[in-house]
């Protein structure tokens, strides 16, 4: 039976965070086709992670900076390796280019950090994102990781579109992969625009974007909403919410820190529109995958719907301005005939756009010509030859050494 190992930055927790959700589909995938799984981690096993006995999927504890890596990768001879960041690949890709040299190397970027990093620092002083951000030491690392692996995994149409435009990657090297979902419920099944109430947000407050989404809902955003609608609440749910988050916690005006929650998609489909207003990051925005799964519109920035519907019409509003903003989620909150209709655009984003079996189809072809023409893929990726070289000595000299103190 063939063999994927997932190394992972952290644990899957899909009722956490979208990466969470998205590495689970990748997993069900796998295991559909018949292959063998195993997840290793050298992160802390968390309360909320997924439980991966249920898929039959066995779980590896694994060490940074340590030579039992390598006798653990040579025994398990992995016939594909998917590391599900770009730092996770610099830790340990060295170290399976060197004990398992013919198992395919899969990148799964979540969200080209370079330029959710760039745009938060644009954000922190105060000026408009360029192009140019997004040369640093952030991009220098995350791109000779794409050019080191087989093939990479891109979430966003725009950060395809910037990788091969900006950065000039091969395309040879990349594969658009948005999230894999289920159809939404059916609408009769679902509670309707009368029997909905309130406003929702949601997302891991371990998140930067999440959290600086919070703070601006509190400080600039919300008071207007409230003024608007005095009877209105926003219900913010998350995890890991820190004291500087709870202390946010207001019910007078509405305001209410709820923290984690068991069901997520259960407390989506009471509310009756969702807020996004996200000022910076990148990737696919979970949060609005799984309102519109839900039949819940939202309202969100030209960075929250970035690369999330094609062509389609999209299941809400968009709006960058806070007094936009606060219109828009006033009017989408009022206006039932607009509110269905946003609905029925995100239904349509759900079934054509994220369907799970034809993403899931593109990405298995993919991954066996992958592997069926992976010698001649490494013949002409002569770039990734070249940093794999040298970027895998200095890693693995610094890693042993650290391996040697620690001794």
């Amino acid at each position: 039976m063939p063999h994927l190992l997932i190394i992972g930055s952290v644990w899957p927790e899909p009722r956490s965070s979208a990466a969470g959700s998205n590495m689970m589909a990748f997993i069900r995938l796998f295991r559909e086709q018949g292959w063998s799984v195993t997840f290793a981690s050298a992160a802390k096993m968390s309360i909320h992670m997924a439980d991966l006995s249920s898929l039959s999927v066995s779980v590896a504890t694994i060490e940074l900076n340590s030579d039992c890596f390598d006798s653990f990768v040579a025994e398990l001879k992995p016939d594909i390796v998917l590391f599900d960041r770009f730092m996770t690949e610099e830790q340990y890709g060295w170290r399976v280019a060197e004990q398992v040299p013919g198992a395919l190397r899969i990148l799964d970027m979540e969200d080209l950090h370079s330029l959710r990093l760039a745009r938060q620092k644009a954000l922190k002083q105060q000026r408009p994102f360029v192009l140019d951000d997004l040369t640093g030491e952030v991009a220098f690392r995350e791109i000779a990781a794409i050019y080191r692996c087989d093939l990479s995994l891109v979430v966003s149409d725009y950060e395809m579109q910037l990788l091969t435009e900006y950065f000039n990657l091969p395309i040879e090297l990349l594969h658009h992969q948005p999230f894999m979902l289920e159809p939404p419920q059916a609408v009769e099944t679902l509670p309707g625009f009368e029997q909905r109430q309130h406003f929702i947000t949601i997302g891991n407050f371990r998140h930067p974007p999440n959290w600086d989404s919070v703070l601006w809902l509190k400080q600039a955003i919300w008071p207007a909403i409230r003024q608007h609608l005095p009877k209105a609440e926003l219900h913010i749910y998350g995890a890991y919410p820190p004291p500087k988050a709870t202390q946010l916690h207001n019910p007078k005006q509405g305001f209410h820190i709820k923290g984690w929650v068991e069901d997520a998609m259960q407390v989506m489909r009471g509310a009756r529109v969702c807020l996004a207003p996200l000022r910076f990051g990148a990737g696919i925005k979970g949060k609005l995958a799984d309102a519109m799964s839900q039949g819940t519109p939202n309202v969100t920035t030209a960075i929250g719907a970035e690369a999330m519907q094609g062509q389609l019409p999209w299941g809400g509003l968009v709006a960058d301005e806070p007094d936009l903003f606060v219109d828009a989620a006033v009017r989408l909150y009022g206006d039932q005939s607009l509110w269905q209709q946003k609905q029925t655009a995100g239904f349509s984003i759900i079934e054509q756009f994220f369907d799970r079996a034809t993403r899931g189809k593109m990405l298995w072809l993919k991954v066996e010509h992958c592997l069926a023409q992976r010698e001649r893929r490494r013949r002409d990726n002569f770039t990734g030859q070249m940093l794999q070289h040298h970027q895998y000595k200095s890693t693995q000299y610094m890693s042993q050494w650290i391996a040697e103190k620690q001794k």
